[in-house]
């Protein structure tokens, strides 16, 4: 649930209520301070209406105080009080973020200030009186085939896409092909970075296009989206039968904290029937088992089933990972992947990102923070290090700190000079969330003497990890 505070005073802020009243939008509450009552007549029950001066900072800073808010809505008709309340907001809450309406045609009044998002009401009104003029193209009509294979579509704060590498998105039959923000145009690579408020410009199939729209604007809240709908657990027979009631356990919890979602089974080297039936007793309307008798082309057999099924999490030991052709093919088509451990998911209580470099750091953030809300954990930021060297890793808190702000998330954050792999060992109740690198299964000499946290990713198995599709830069881009 996110808390929105509006100040409301005129016209517009009369209607922008009314709207809000019709539309209902459920994870939002709604909290709207106006010293007039023709802006608190509208009722509805996730809005709280309060009559008071918006441009008190005394009456602000009380409110701000009992309520969280990630959004600050400033939609008044005089400048001076649009002025006032501005600034008494940003003394209250430096990071907050802040949209302003612009009335009076002013080039100056929050440009200055940073996490603020200007609405000028004369531009608005001209672009839509521009759409209607004769000859001229509001979507791609005109372009290419002229069926809507090209399509513009803006990034909303709180999308699935935010916060995340071009590359870690599987683009089948699609592509993004530019990124526009503050009037730039970007031609991205797999390393770049998708933003709140960017404009993305996507070619592909129209009916491919229409599903990616829908969920590029589909809310944080909703993982494993965008990676997928649904879930996928693999059980490989030649290492998981003796741990296979509560790999299977684990996945139905996961299906029942992820609201509407199905489970799908698929089984490996079948050699133990009992097992099969046991495991086929737990299939419902959500739940479907399939057993594969051929080990031939598994990665064939495991990629159709992710296509087939629309599957966004993969379910895995770690010993059925770790054969590379199931880790190549869970990589190469842009999956999450649960890792089973130790400890089983269902008493974990919080969820761990170590510090690693900024571009891996922003890769994994987004869903970091997903996950962590979907299951209730609290997340945890760690930044171990042996040297002590905590400066440079002020540009990755401040990232997450800005998340923890705009998905309204309590973030914790820890800093200790320590062994990264000897500190991981020794906590308890944990859900590690790294990046899902290419290079993951390679073992060398050098990488016993490491005190690298991915170099001991797949040997440490006290805690369930969640892998999340990361992907550098290619050459030449």
């Amino acid at each position: 649930m996110k808390n929105i505070l509006i100040l409301a005073d005129g016209s517009i802020a009369k209607h922008f209520i009314e709207w809000i009243g019709r539309k209902r939008i459920a994870q939002n509450r709604y909290y709207v301070t106006s010293l007039k009552e023709d802006n608190l007549q509208r009722s509805g029950k996730n809005i709280t209406f309060i009559q008071a001066d918006p441009t008190s900072y005394a009456r602000m800073k009380k409110l701000m105080e009992e309520v969280k808010f990630s959004q600050v809505f400033i939609v008044m008709q005089e400048k001076e009080d649009a002025r006032y309340s501005l600034k008494n907001i940003r003394m209250l809450d430096d990071k907050i973020r802040i949209i302003l309406v612009n009335l009076w045609d002013d080039n100056q009044i929050g440009r200055e200030e940073k996490g603020v998002s200007v609405l000028d009401v004369d531009e608005l009104i001209a672009a839509h009186l521009y759409d209607q003029l004769p000859n001229v193209p509001v979507v791609a009509q005109n372009v290419g085939l002229g069926k809507g294979e090209i399509m513009e579509v803006h990034v909303p704060f709180g999308s699935t896409f935010a916060f995340r590498h071009v590359g870690s998105i599987l683009q089948r039959k699609w592509k993004i092909a530019a990124i526009y923000r503050n009037e730039k145009q970007i031609l991205p690579n797999n390393a770049t970075v998708i933003r709140p408020n960017d404009t993305l410009l996507i070619l592909g199939k129209p009916l491919v296009l229409d599903g990616v729209y829908r969920t590029i604007n589909k809310r944080i809240g909703l993982f494993p989206e965008p990676f997928g709908r649904d879930l996928y657990l693999i059980l490989d027979f030649r290492n998981d039968q003796e741990n296979t009631m509560r790999y299977l356990e684990e996945s139905l919890y996961l299906l029942k904290k992820l609201t509407e979602r199905s489970l799908y089974i698929r089984i490996l080297h079948p050699n133990n029937f009992e097992l099969i039936d046991n495991i086929k007793k737990y299939e419902s309307e959500n739940v479907t088992v399939s057993v594969c008798y051929d080990d031939k082309e598994l990665s064939h057999l495991i990629e159709y089933d992710i296509q087939e099924y629309d599957i966004g999490l993969v379910l895995s030991s770690i010993e059925a990972f770790e054969c590379k052709e199931i880790m190549q093919t869970l990589y190469d088509v842009r999956k999450v992947v649960y890792l089973f451990g130790d400890k089983p998911l269902y008493n974990i209580t919080q969820s761990v990102v170590l510090m690693d470099d900024e571009q891996k750091m922003e890769s994994i953030s987004s869903t970091a923070f997903d996950v962590s809300e979907s299951l209730g954990m609290e997340l945890c930021l760690c930044d171990f290090d042996p040297e002590g060297e905590f400066e440079n890793k002020e540009i990755v808190i401040e990232h997450y700190e800005t998340l923890a702000h705009i998905f309204n998330m309590e973030l914790k954050i820890s800093q200790k000079i320590a062994n990264p792999v000897r500190a991981l060992s020794e906590m308890e109740n944990v859900l590690q969330i790294a990046p899902f690198e290419k290079e993951m299964a390679q073992h060398s000499l050098a990488r016993l003497l490491s005190t690298k946290i991915e170099d001991f990713l797949l040997s440490l198995r006290k805690h369930p990890k969640l892998l999340v599709p990361y992907a550098v830069a290619e050459e030449g881009q």
